[in-house]
């Protein structure tokens, strides 16, 4: 039985990684998988999705005005697709969402989502919400803060390592932009963050 799944977590956690494992048992066993990623995320290159520990794969990539359903349909139309992985899921729309759980529900293709949970201001990703809101089952891919408690938050840093609690919530970077972080060490990097 198909289902829609959400990994979630902070930055750094692996989540790409896991990705990338999940389709790669699938190959290894003779099954095709479909990849999607976000267009603008291009670190790994353009259409392709990277892990830090340096593993990566082609993709097929989608802005927040794509059709995820129509794509999907018409890849599954091209050959067998035994799933469908999603990365960054926390920029899809709360519509693509609904459109990831079509796919589930009316094509019968379990459909796996990794992404952020909440951003540099400890705030629901649009993605995230309707992922958790939707999803069939959800599990969080645990990481570490700097004092070994589990990370739940990620700040932005400036170039001078100062933490950022404004700006436009969407901007793409790794660990010279971002650091994952205990809710306590959040709250101090940030001034407390109960505003």
């Amino acid at each position: 039985m198909a289902k829609l799944y959400f990994h979630y977590s902070t930055m750094n956690a692996g989540k790409s990684t896991l990705l990338l494992q999940a389709s790669y048992n699938y190959v290894e066993r003779g099954m095709q998988t479909y990849l999607l990623t976000a267009t603008f995320d291009d670190r790994a290159g353009r259409g392709r999705i990277g892990s830090r520990i340096g593993i990566s794969a082609e993709a097929d990539t989608y802005t927040t005005a794509d059709d995820l359903f129509g794509m999907i349909e018409a890849r599954m139309a091209a050959g067998p697709c035994a799933c469908v992985l999603v990365d960054e899921a926390q920029w899809l729309s709360k519509e693509q969402v609904w459109q990831l759980a079509r796919a589930v529900d009316d094509l019968g293709v379990p459909v796996m989502c990794y992404g952020l949970r909440v951003d540099f201001r400890g705030e629901l990703f649009p993605g995230s919400a309707a992922l958790l809101a939707l999803a069939d089952e959800m599990r969080e891919v645990r990481t570490i803060c700097h004092c070994g408690r589990k990370a739940t938050m990620v700040i932005r840093v400036d170039e001078s390592g100062r933490a950022l609690t404004e700006g436009a919530q969407i901007e793409v970077g790794g660990n010279d932009r971002y650091i994952s972080l205990c809710r306590r060490h959040f709250r101090e990097a940030t001034g407390d963050g109960s505003a």
